[in-house]
């Protein structure tokens, strides 16, 4: 059985980045949902993923796990997830890398939790707001150069690079972030796609039972 293996969708940021690009290449797999503990306590996830992580990825024969890399593959199947220009693409390669790999400080300040709503943080860490400055700028000069033909990073199509900051759109509005006018407007765009939507209504159903204090409970 080709499978996807994610977390709990109201929390797991990482298995959202996995979800939306097998979505966007059209793989046909199952969805298996395991509820997250926290503080890699869900041995579950440990008894099927490599690198005890999700998401996870079966695919006729290929195994795949962590989020960028299974953006690469998928993008193997669908061309279309990075932009056709090769000075684009080399740019969403390299912005989406960039959020892979940094901007921890607003990760730990800003947990993914889509049944929080526009509340903000009581206090915020100064170094999550170094963050999410950076991030404004970044979206807002790719816009500038490259999003010209429509409401995305790289214009018109749902890249992989919009892929990797989705779940930061989704920390936005669930913490009432301010942004500036370019920002925001990109902002919505993503949250207003329609896999995003359909990730929305999905951990909407999610068992009371799966959630986390840790999470729901933060100031």
């Amino acid at each position: 059985m080709d499978r996807l293996v994610i977390g709990t969708r109201r929390y797991s940021s990482w298995s959202l980045r996995g979800w939306l690009a097998v979505r966007c290449a059209g793989l046909e797999v199952e969805d298996q949902v395991i509820p997250l503990r926290g503080a890699g306590q869900t041995r579950e996830i440990h008894e099927i993923s490599p690198n005890a992580l999700v998401p996870y990825l079966e695919h006729q024969g290929a195994r795949i796990w962590e989020s960028l890399a299974i953006c690469e593959y998928c993008a193997e199947i669908s061309p279309s997830l990075w932009p056709r220009d090769w000075v684009a693409r080399a740019t969403a390669r390299s912005v989406a890398s960039e959020m892979h790999a940094g901007f921890r400080a607003l990760r730990q300040a800003l947990p993914m939790n889509l049944g929080r709503e526009g509340r903000p943080r009581a206090t915020m860490p100064d170094e999550a707001l170094s963050d999410i400055g950076m991030i404004d700028r970044l979206w807002c000069k790719t816009r500038e150069c490259f999003g010209g033909s429509g409401p995305y990073l790289f214009g018109a199509v749902f890249t992989n690079a919009d892929i990797m900051f989705a779940p930061i759109a989704s920390r936005f509005a669930s913490y009432g972030v301010t942004l500036s006018e370019d920002a925001s407007t990109y902002c919505h765009a993503v949250l207003d796609h329609p896999l995003m939507r359909e990730w929305y209504r999905l951990a909407a159903q999610e068992p009371e039972e799966w959630r986390l204090d840790r999470y729901e409970s933060l100031d």
